[in-house]
């Protein structure tokens, strides 16, 4: 998340300097998550499978190599490559397969009791390592410009040779991890030693649900009325998040309030960390009010502070709405991964988790492509009306939808 945050923060002022206008940065984005999505649908399928260690130590090797094309290379289909199998991230967020087999792992090794605490940690330190990347890359651009005579397009490759780095650290962390963050094995049906009388019977159903087997395998038809909702409205969510990435936040305080490097990474430093201090108070409102109800109740305030970040023509008052977007912005983020965990069935976590991050990235890749047109019209403050008004659409929707389905996880997953 360190590397995330570093590079999230110059993505956009890097494609610019390079030439490309703000629609073709949008297009990048936009065909970056695209290409995450196609990654993330193969890669979530078959990580049980080939092993959760294998396809993280994977992840962390694209990034060595995305690092090392970013600093060394401009044309824009070789970025876009880079930016692709390596995860670049243009929301400073976690993209792509990994986060949903980190979660998988998780929720694995952890009893029900202790997974939103345990969750909490997660998010608390990634959010800090988001926080720390940003300001850390944002000073040392700044320093590098201003004390050291170095263009800006040359820091900003620094910055990415940075990322490759922190890509061979993570490499050998992923090599420390136990064989307990694997999947265990999946025990034989009982209906594999049923005499063959009841073959026909078996062979129809097989058939009958077979074109559901190869679209979403390891889901079983009685999870549908729970996995469909909850993937319509995370990818809802995703979208709306696309229209303010992390990356555009930063390009439209330079745009609008000329803010340099340093104090862009303070502020986002600022931001990330009282989100990090919220995501604590998060863990314990949702063994008080339930997971939902903290999902719902401190998503709507962000999404109504993003609305009106365009409004101030000063950049105090934009920074302090930033600042209470931010208060609330990450305090549904653990008890949304126990939500999931917990109303879905152990076997099938992975490949939901995995289908969930797949359709949100999906939908996030929408979102960049308008952005970078409404810029080049500017209509900048158009994407985040919009943003904060499908969040409050999406808060709701989890009401509506799953207010009568939450159980306490002792009863067991929703059928």
């Amino acid at each position: 998340m360190f590397a995330y945050g570093a590079t999230t923060l110059h993505l956009v002022a890097y494609l610019e300097l390079l030439g490309f206008s703000a629609t073709r940065i949008g297009l990048f984005m936009a065909l970056t998550l695209v290409g995450d999505t196609c990654i993330s649908l193969v890669l979530t399928s078959c990580a049980d499978g080939v092993g959760r260690r294998l396809v993280l130590a994977l992840g962390a090797a694209l990034m060595v190599a995305s690092g090392v094309a970013f600093g060394l290379c401009d044309g824009f289909w070789i970025l876009l490559a880079a930016a692709v199998f390596g995860v670049i991230s243009p929301g400073g967020n976690e993209i792509g397969p990994f986060r949903a087999v980190e979660e998988s792992i998780v929720a694995h090794l952890t009893t029900a009791e202790d997974r939103s605490d345990v969750y909490a940690w997660y998010s608390l330190v990634g959010a800090a390592g988001t926080a720390v990347g940003a300001m850390t890359s944002g000073w040392t651009a700044q320093s590098l410009t201003s004390n050291s005579g170095w263009s800006d397009e040359a820091a900003y490759r620094a910055v990415f040779y940075g990322y490759s780095t922190l890509g061979v650290f993570k490499l050998a962390l992923v090599l420390l991890l136990s064989r307990d963050s694997e999947a265990e094995p999946e025990a034989h049906d009982e209906d594999e030693t049923r005499p063959i009388l009841g073959a026909e019977r078996a062979e129809s159903q097989v058939e009958t649900a077979g074109w559901r087997r190869k679209l979403l395998p390891g889901i079983q038809k009685s999870s549908f009325p729970v996995v469909i909702p909850l993937c319509l409205l995370f990818a809802l969510d995703s979208f709306a998040s696309s229209l303010t990435p992390q990356s555009w936040i930063a390009f439209f305080f330079r745009w609008k309030f000329d803010m340099d490097n340093g104090l862009l990474g303070s502020m986002f430093f600022v931001c990330s960390f009282l989100a990090v201090v919220t995501t604590l108070v998060a863990s314990s409102l949702a063994k008080r009010i339930g997971n939902l109800n903290t999902m719902v109740f401190t998503h709507l305030p962000s999404a109504v502070f993003t609305a009106l970040l365009p409004l101030p023509q000063s950049v105090n008052a934009a920074i302090v709405l930033l600042i209470l977007r931010a208060l609330t912005q990450s305090m549904d983020v653990a008890p949304r991964a126990a939500f999931v965990a917990g109303i879905l069935k152990p076997k099938e976590r992975t490949t939901v988790m995995g289908l969930v991050n797949v359709l949100k990235t999906a939908a996030q890749s929408v979102g960049p492509l308008g952005v970078g047109v409404l810029v080049d019209r500017n209509l900048f403050w158009v994407a985040f009306v919009s943003a904060g008004c499908l969040k409050v659409v999406y808060d709701l929707g989890l009401m509506v939808c799953f207010r009568k389905s939450e159980r306490r996880e002792e009863d067991g997953p929703i059928a």
